[in-house]
């Protein structure tokens, strides 16, 4: 809940920051890129960009403590990233 929180200040400080940068036309545009970067970042830490074989031999190698921490990673960037696409999405079609 606590990086959800940090997600929605970090996409309320991009909205005002992409507000006065750009107009009111265009206030979508930080809070996007932001909430795409976290996501990206979640996707590549989770391992879903890779193939089956690449998955299972990250499985084998890594430890319990290293897949619980990469796991967390990913929670918690896409936990970041979510309120910013939310918001950009909402800005978008509003």
């Amino acid at each position: 809940m606590k990086y959800f929180l940090v997600g929605v200040i970090v996409a309320v400080v991009g909205l005002v920051i992409s507000y006065i940068t750009l107009g009111s036309d265009q206030t979508y545009v930080i809070p996007g890129g932001i909430g795409i970067f976290f996501i990206v970042i979640s996707l590549l830490f989770s391992g879903l960009m890779v193939n089956g074989d690449k998955m299972r031999a990250n499985f084998a190698t890594e430890s319990d403590v290293d897949r619980r921490e990469r796991t967390q990673t990913a929670v918690r960037a896409g936990l970041i990233g979510l309120p910013n696409i939310l918001l950009a999405g909402f800005l978008y079609f509003y």
